[in-house]
């Protein structure tokens, strides 16, 4: 899969599921009830334990994209794509991660919460921009800022829920990302998987209504 081909998909299935959480059979666990729930883009942070081996394993089922989240160095890139991942996310702007995407053949999504962050990551050759933190009135921001910048592809990932899901997309973002929204808490100590797969159709349905 290619940079342009991932974003392309990704512009069509709208949302990923993004997974941070301190134990890894509970990480495959809660990851599974989102892809039961419809989620074939995923995400998995570095933070979590053992993250390598469940890119690993989970880029190879079929359909799914994986990709790895709290990206803060070249290594950190090189180990990721190496794994299987097919996009890097970071928290913010590091020319140095856009470049090792780029060498390595995959999207980059860094995090920026200003214009100008944006577009210098643009500039940088990132393909998405993770809008992090959501500022205050995000959908109403995000028009705000395609007005002229169009060309930029905007994916929040913090602030969006299966509630208001709908008015982000409306806003122009190029899709969205459910980080505990989509896995909360309680459900995640608790082993509920069955609550994560619903709220993940609930999730996946906000974005294509």
């Amino acid at each position: 899969m290619t940079p342009d081909s991932f974003v392309k998909r990704f512009g069509r299935e709208k949302a990923s599921a993004i997974l941070r959480c301190n134990d890894t059979e509970t990480a495959a666990r809660a990851m599974e009830a989102a892809i039961r729930g419809g989620f074939s883009i995923i995400e998995f942070t570095l933070t979590i334990p053992g993250v390598y081996d469940l890119v690993q394993d989970f880029s190879k089922q079929e359909g799914l994209v994986v990709g790895t989240g709290t990206v803060m160095d070249e290594k950190q890139a090189q180990k990721s794509v190496e794994a299987g991942a097919r996009f890097l996310v970071s928290p913010v702007v590091d020319e140095m991660v856009i470049s090792a995407a780029a060498q390595l053949g995959v999207a980059c999504m860094p995090g920026t919460h200003t214009p100008t962050e944006m577009l210098r990551a643009h500039r940088a050759g990132a393909q998405l921009c993770k809008l992090f933190p959501a500022p205050a009135g995000g959908p109403v921001w995000v028009k705000s800022v395609l007005g002229p910048m169009p060309f930029l592809k905007i994916v929040p990932t913090n602030g969006v829920d299966e509630h208001n899901a709908g008015e982000w997309i409306n806003a122009g973002v190029h899709a969205v990302g459910y980080v505990a929204p989509l896995f909360q808490a309680g459900d995640i100590a608790t082993g509920n998987w069955d609550a994560i797969e619903a709220r993940a159709r609930r999730c996946m349905a906000a974005v294509t209504a």
